[in-house]
C-alpha cells in the first residue's frame, strides 16, 4: 500500500532535545546539505561549529555558517580526524558527496591507506563505517545528522505538482520493491520504470546520470517513474538519500514525471524552488511509505 494523500509535509517538525549543543564538528562534502545543517544546527542552539571541507569539493560559502573551517584534500584522513582532535570536538556529522572522479583520483594519507588495504569489499557502507571506527579511536563519535536535518524529510502524504494516476501509482509500488532490493546489493538507491519495465538502476554513476538513462530509454512520449529509497538497515550517520532543485531540474529534462522518494528517509532540499519548479514543469514529486515488500 502507498500513502499518496496531499501536500501536507507529515512529519516534518521537531528540534534537537537532550543534546550535546556545545560543539559539533561537520565533515562537509558538495552540494548546499553541508550549509543546511550548519543553518539548522546554528537554529537549533548549538554554539560551536567546526567544519572540515574538500578542495574542489565543499562550497566555499561554509565559512558563513560556521566558526572554523579546515581545508583539506580528499584522502587526507589522519589530518582531518586530528583537526577535530586538536580542537576538541568530540561528536561530528558526516554530510555531503564527494564527486566520483575524485574517489578514483584519492591520494590517500597512510592512515586512509591502511584503512582501505584493510577492507574487503569498498562501499559506501563499508568505507564510511571503517572512517567512524577510526573517528572513535580518536575519542570522536560520528552520529546521525537526522535530529537536525527532520524539518527536510517529509513524512508519507506529502506531494508537490500533479496528482499521480493509476498507472504511476503501480509503477512506484514496482520500482520501490525494485529499488529496495537493488539497494540490497550496494549497487545503487534509485531506479527509473514504466509500465511495469525497469529502464534504469543507479550505480556509481549517481542519481542523476541514472535519470537521464532512464528517461531517455522511456522513449520520445516520456512518462518515466523514478524511485529512490534508504536501502535495508541503511546507516543514517552518512550517505542520507537526498533530493534537490537538480534532481527535479533533470527529471524535467529527460521526460521523467515521477520522482517518488522514501518518506521519512528522504531529505528534500531548496524546497521554495523544488515546488515551483515541479509546479511549472508538470513533474509530481511524492514521499511514498511502502508497506512490508518482503
Amino acid at each position: 500500500m502507498i500513502g499518496i494523500a496531499s501536500a501536507e509535509m507529515a512529519g516534518m517538525v521537531g528540534t534537537v532535545s537532550g543534546m550535546d549543543k556545545t560543539t559539533m564538528g561537520l565533515i562537509a562534502g558538495n552540494r548546499s546539505l553541508p550549509i543546511e545543517f550548519a543553518r539548522l544546527a546554528r537554529k537549533d542552539g548549538t554554539l560551536r561549529l567546526v567544519a572540515v571541507a574538500f578542495e574542489n569539493e565543499t562550497d566555499p560559502r561554509i565559512a558563513e555558517f560556521v566558526d572554523e573551517v579546515i581545508w583539506l584534500r580528499v584522502g587526507q584522513l589522519d589530518r582531518m580526524i586530528s583537526a577535530f582532535a586538536k580542537r576538541g570536538v568530540k561528536r561530528c556529522v558526516m554530510l555531503g558527496q564527494i564527486a566520483p572522479k575524485n574517489l578514483f583520483d584519492l591520494r590517500p594519507d597512510l592512515r586512509a591507506m591502511r584503512l582501505l588495504w584493510r577492507l574487503k569489499e569498498r562501499n559506501a557502507h563499508t568505507i564510511f563505517g571503517a572512517i567512524a571506527e577510526e573517528l572513535k579511536k580518536d575519542g570522536i563519535e560520528l552520529v546521525e545528522a537526522t535530529p537536525w536535518l527532520r524539518p527536510l524529510m517529509p513524512g508519507a502524504g506529502f506531494r508537490l505538482g500533479p496528482v499521480l494516476d493509476a498507472d504511476q501509482e503501480s509503477d512506484v509500488r514496482f520500482g520501490f520493491q525494485i529499488a529496495k532490493q537493488v539497494s540490497k546489493l550496494e549497487i545503487g538507491q534509485t531506479v527509473v520504470v514504466r509500465r511495469g519495465t525497469v529502464l534504469a538502476v543507479e550505480a556509481f554513476e549517481g542519481t542523476d546520470q541514472c535519470l537521464a538513462r532512464g528517461g531517455a530509454l522511456a522513449g520520445a512520449e516520456g512518462g518515466a517513474v523514478a524511485v529512490k529509497v534508504a536501502k535495508w538497515g541503511h546507516d543514517m550517520r552518512f550517505d542520507i538519500p537526498t533530493v534537490g532543485l537538480k534532481t527535479v531540474e533533470v527529471c524535467a529534462e529527460n521526460g521523467v514525471a515521477v520522482l517518488a522518494f522514501e518518506a521519512g528517509k528522504t531529505l528534500v532540499l531548496e524546497m521554495d524552488v523544488v515546488s515551483s519548479v515541479a509546479t511549472k514543469r508538470g513533474i509530481s514529486v511524492v514521499a511514498v511509505q511502502v508497506e512490508e515488500i518482503g
